[in-house]
């Protein structure tokens, strides 16, 4: 198939899904193979990019979605009349980061490292779908594990969390934690892993 289709296909299906699509599906309906479909999205991303257009096409991980272009926000905003989302207290912040950095985490462990209690700030932050469950550590209590979500890598302008910024990590949860220095046994809805 031509690449100019394999972009007309993947710009009317990622502009009707308003949400992020799998590139693997992308290149399944079109018939392509995924490395012909991920160069025609490179084209269009670069094309619409260059070009100044309203929108543009992001990669999230293996994902791709159509979104409005940032330059463009405040005209976007004033004619939805939208409101900015709330922003992020230092607090939440920090225990963003601790997961993003640490993750699968438990809220025992974001509080070990930040040394104060993170319920509210774990809550706002799922209430907000930057962090989601991942299910349960196998460990007395059976903790539940957070990490973030697709709309962490969005808001924060991320193609995956190989671009995060590099940190020096603590390790002193690795020996009040050493559960986490294994490969946890994680239960996901109520259900063990076999």
């Amino acid at each position: 198939m031509e690449h100019t289709e394999l972009e007309r296909i993947a710009e009317a299906i990622l502009f009707a899904a308003g949400e992020p699509v799998e590139l693997a599906r992308l290149a399944d309906v079109a018939s392509a193979d995924p490395r012909e479909m991920e160069a025609a999205l490179q084209s269009l991303m670069d094309r619409l990019s260059f070009e100044r257009r309203g929108v543009r096409i992001v990669r999230l991980e293996q994902s791709y979605q159509m979104c409005s272009s940032g330059e463009m926000s405040g005209y976007v905003s004033q004619a939805l009349e939208t409101r900015k989302p709330p922003k992020l207290s230092a607090a939440q912040l920090e225990a963003l980061t601790v997961i993003a950095y640490y993750q699968p985490a438990t809220k025992a462990y974001i509080e070990q490292i930040r040394g104060v209690d993170s319920a509210y700030s774990v809550s706002a932050l799922l209430n907000k779908h930057l962090i989601e469950e991942s299910g349960r550590l196998n460990a007395p209590g059976r903790p539940i594990l957070y990490r973030t979500t697709p709309d962490f890598l969005r808001t924060f302008g991320l193609e995956s969390l190989h671009d995060l910024p590099e940190i020096e990590k603590m390790e002193f949860g690795k020996k009040d934690y050493p559960e986490l220095e294994q490969t946890p046994d994680i239960e996901k809805d109520g259900a063990h892993d076999e």
